[in-house]
């Protein structure tokens, strides 16, 4: 368990004495500082908040994980060429929460409307946004050239139960606006041998900072028990180039779950990991193989 101070000093370090000193970004951390991003409407009535960077062609769009965002998608894209499209899905962010029960089509609508409105060819989608970007191509199988799916947790079976525990421990501590309790959740996000360091410190206080500015909606409760799509067999008729990134002993992404993603899509290209963290342990190569992907 991480020695909590909150807030954490200036420079995301947990030691208590140290008086502040200048320092330069921390090597290692997982998220970047989000600049100023824009609320898009969308034709389903959803308005959702979008980060654009980059020019030209062509273009490509990046779905995140269940209660995470822009800064942790940010990261791997920092290589791709063209325009880069980032966004929150709806109940993250400033992004809207409409009333009733979300699923993943509702995801999916997000996505492909961020799609549409760019012209994006191209799309990445990690965990929760791999998820959704399963339901967009099972329903619209040639509407992309290339994507890749991060960790995807889901396909036609529920998640683990692990998951959804998870997200309700988050969902309550956000709601009891108490900071410390939030941190006590996030904390566990780091890989363990990781946890004290400057690095995991910085991602904290970010982490900590969005989630208490902008907290998280209700509707994402039910999200953890669906499932992505009815039957994995609608993938057969994708025409996108596919890239499935996963690893080893983690128990929110199943490595399994992304080798039958990766034997249902037409050609894909699968890739494992030995453990889990691959944005802290494994950042250089997992963004050097997405870029390498699609820039090729």
């Amino acid at each position: 368990m991480m020695d909590f101070r909150w807030p954490p000093p200036p420079d995301g370090r947990p030691d208590r004495y140290r008086p502040p000193v200048n320092r330069g970004p921390q090597t290692g951390r997982p998220t970047l500082p989000t600049p100023p991003t824009e609320l898009v409407a969308t034709p389903h009535g959803v308005e959702l908040e979008v980060l654009t960077s980059g020019s030209g062609t062509p273009v490509t769009v990046f779905a995140h994980g269940l209660a995470a965002g822009i800064a942790e998608t940010r990261p791997l894209g920092s290589g791709v060429t063209g325009r880069r499209i980032f966004f929150q899905f709806r109940g993250h962010g400033r992004s809207a929460a409409p009333p009733g029960r979300w699923t993943y089509l509702d995801l999916a609508r997000d996505l492909r409307a961020v799609a549409d409105l760019y012209g994006a060819t191209r799309a990445v989608g990690v965990s929760l946004g791999a998820g959704a970007l399963c339901r967009l191509l099972a329903d619209n199988p040639s509407r992309l050239d290339k994507a890749v799916f991060f960790l995807p947790a889901v396909l036609d079976k529920p998640r683990p139960r692990a998951a959804g525990q998870r997200l309700t421990d988050l969902l309550a501590a956000v709601e009891s606006g108490d900071a410390a309790a939030v941190a006590e959740v996030i904390a566990l996000e780091p890989p363990a041998q990781l946890r004290q360091t400057p690095a995991a410190w910085s991602y904290l206080r970010q982490r900590l900072e969005q989630l208490m500015r902008d907290g998280l909606a209700r509707g994402l409760a039910e999200l953890p028990e669906q499932v992505a799509l009815p039957d994995r067999a609608a993938l057969g008729e994708v025409t996108a180039s596919t890239l499935v990134l996963a690893c080893r002993g983690d128990d929110l992404h199943p490595v399994g779950v992304a080798e039958e993603l990766a034997a249902a899509l037409p050609g894909a290209t699968l890739h494992v990991y030995d453990r889990p963290g691959v944005m802290w342990t494994e950042r250089a190569d997992l963004r050097e193989r997405i870029t390498a992907f699609l820039n090729e």
